[in-house]
């Protein structure tokens, strides 16, 4: 069975809040809160599935407890062949329009510019109302995008449905 690390970074919370719901759905899986658990680059190693999950801030820009390790890993360069890979973020579309979980596409770059296998967790824009995203690939987001914010009653949906739809893709 494959192991799956889920890797989160959270600034108000909502976005650790997802991650703890996914963890409910991944028999055996392992929770990193980027500020309290990580330690180094190696720990991505332990697992053969990774769910990295970010809120987007200011420009785009990842959650701060990534800067770091993303740092580290683009000047590093740690071979992330054999990862599957997916993403799941949260952001604001309705004031943050502009860069809408931007910070899932910047990431997923950087994980697949290493080896990793990204093209899991795609899912419909359909239903979000924003200028632009930087998550948007192919006219899907990435990953998980989840508005707590103004569609919080979508979330826990939205979350199952992507879970099973990973589980699917990924064979897990």
């Amino acid at each position: 069975m494959a192991k799956v690390g889920i890797f989160v970074g959270s600034s108000g919370g909502v976005t650790l809040g997802v991650a703890e719901k996914l963890e409910e759905f991944f028999e055996g899986c392992e929770l990193i809160n980027m500020e309290e658990d990580y330690d180094d680059l190696e720990q991505f190693n332990e697992f053969d599935v990774l769910l990295i999950g970010s809120s987007t801030w200011g420009q785009g820009d990842v959650q701060r407890d990534w800067v770091d390790p993303l740092y580290e890993m683009q000047n590093d360069e740690p071979d992330f062949s054999g990862k599957k890979v997916a993403f799941f973020g949260a952001g604001d579309q309705k004031s943050h329009p502009e860069e809408f979980v931007t910070a899932l596409g910047k990431m997923k770059d950087i994980f697949s510019k290493l080896g990793a296998s990204t093209d899991f967790g795609y899912t419909s824009v359909d239903g979000y109302s924003y200028k632009y995203s930087y998550a948007e690939k192919d006219g899907k987001f990435c990953g998980l995008a989840i508005d707590e914010i103004n569609q919080e009653d979508l979330t826990d949906e939205r979350i199952e449905n992507w879970t099973t739809q990973i589980k699917e893709e990924m064979g897990i």
